[in-house]
């Protein structure tokens, strides 16, 4: 996720982000120029007072309104996607917290204090790459011990079993009291229903057809805009129509990168941070 400061206006008008669409879609617009240059020129060459072509200006602002409507509720939806994707994780950092703080104030042994500080950082760290489509143990944090540890299948939810065996041993011997059972098996329910959100998020995309449609669209209406600006503006239809392209396409490419906000683009959510935020701060509270 990238950091910066909005109310440095220059500092974006003038830069250029390896996120930034211009760079992403570039071929794409001089294709869109090239073909704006032939269809003007073959306009202006063989049909130039073609009247039909003169009245479809006003065709073409009723089509871009309509096209405007659907990339607005295609950016509304990847967003709602990208933010619902924030709040679970931002739901992970607090159960998390409040799960080691309860299991921080029993009276544990070392050794189940060491346990605690390993497992919950792990889970965090196998949801992040389970969303991602990778093993565990392809994470790259030193501080991650996997050695004696079998993850088979779902990782995520076998580190869960493995926190719940371990909290139920504490209620077993008498280290837990009910009521304490209960609260952090609570908060452990919580971190299933966080990651339940997020697979739920990952596993549905927007419907192909519909994504499908909006590109056919946005296609069709900019290639065949100098048709209708070409009479107006000449050869300047061609800057018209690559601009509008610009506009629309980086709009649905926005929102194709939001839409999935679990993986390693520039504007996905941080969670490699979240997850070293959520390790160190189980280290403190027990004391690690």
């Amino acid at each position: 996720m990238i950091n910066y400061n909005p109310k440095n206006w220059l500092n974006f008008i003038f830069s250029f982000h390896k996120s930034d669409t211009v760079r992403m879609m570039w071929k794409e617009l001089v294709y869109i120029s090239a073909l704006s240059i032939l269809i003007a020129y073959v306009e202006i060459t063989f049909f130039p007072e073609a009247y039909f072509l003169k009245n479809l200006t006003a065709v073409y602002s009723l089509l871009g309104f309509v096209i405007s409507l659907l990339l607005v509720f295609r950016t509304n939806t990847a967003y709602d996607r990208w933010w619902e994707g924030r709040k679970a994780w931002g739901a992970l950092v607090n159960d998390s917290r409040s799960l080691s703080s309860k299991l921080s104030a029993l009276h544990l042994t070392a050794e189940e204090k060491i346990s605690f500080t390993r497992l919950i950082p792990l889970f965090v760290y196998a949801t992040k790459q389970h969303l991602r489509n990778q093993d565990l143990k392809e994470e790259a944090s030193a501080q991650l011990d996997l050695n004696d540890m079998e993850l088979s299948g779902h990782q995520p939810l076998r580190i869960v079993q493995m926190l719940r065996a371990e909290v139920e041993q504490l209620y077993q011997k008498g280290t837990v009291q009910h009521m304490q059972w209960f609260a952090i098996n609570n908060d452990l329910d919580a971190l299933i229903d966080s990651l339940g959100i997020c697979e739920r998020i990952k596993n549905t995309p927007i419907p192909f057809s519909y994504s499908l449609f909006i590109k056919k669209f946005i296609f069709i209406y900019v290639i065949t805009m100098p048709l209708a600006f070409v009479p107006l503006f000449g050869y300047l239809s061609v800057f018209i129509s690559t601009f509008v392209f610009y506009a629309l396409v980086s709009m649905e490419l926005l929102a194709e990168e939001i839409e999935d906000p679990f993986g390693i683009d520039e504007n996905d959510l941080p969670t490699d941070q979240l997850c070293l935020t959520i390790q160190d701060n189980v280290q403190q509270i027990f004391g690690a």
